[in-house]
């Protein structure tokens, strides 16, 4: 967060977008598990589950901003606040839309392959 608030630019691109695929290959991998978790309990109603589990990860930034928030020395102007918590939730929110349609789409694609195989005689 100090690349994005503090005007400390970060120049290693190659590294963020690794660090981005890991991240949603984790969410992909996690959203399945428990998701066929969630089936093996024969509860077949998945698609928010899917999309939230993933999306977990942007509830998790935005409470970790507030805890970031607090280390900074920043004025006591309301307009910062609101500026501040403004802007990180709709990060936040775009990330809650990248990483949970990642989650549901991944979930999506294993369920239609484990059903694609079950033969009804």
């Amino acid at each position: 967060m100090t690349s994005l608030w503090m005007d400390q630019f970060y120049y290693v691109f190659g590294f963020t977008l690794v660090v981005y695929l890991i991240l949603l290959i984790t969410c992909a991998e996690v959203t399945v598990l428990l998701c066929y978790y969630q089936l093996c309990a024969e509860n077949h109603r998945w698609w928010w589950f899917a999309f939230f589990t993933a999306g977990s990860t942007s509830f998790y930034t935005y409470i970790y901003s507030f805890f970031w928030f607090r280390s900074l020395d920043a004025s006591k102007m309301l307009i910062t606040y609101l500026l501040y918590f403004g802007y990180m939730f709709l990060i936040c929110t775009a990330l809650l839309l990248v990483t949970g349609a990642v989650g549901a789409l991944t979930s999506l694609w294993f369920i239609r392959k484990i059903f694609g195989t079950i033969k009804v005689d």
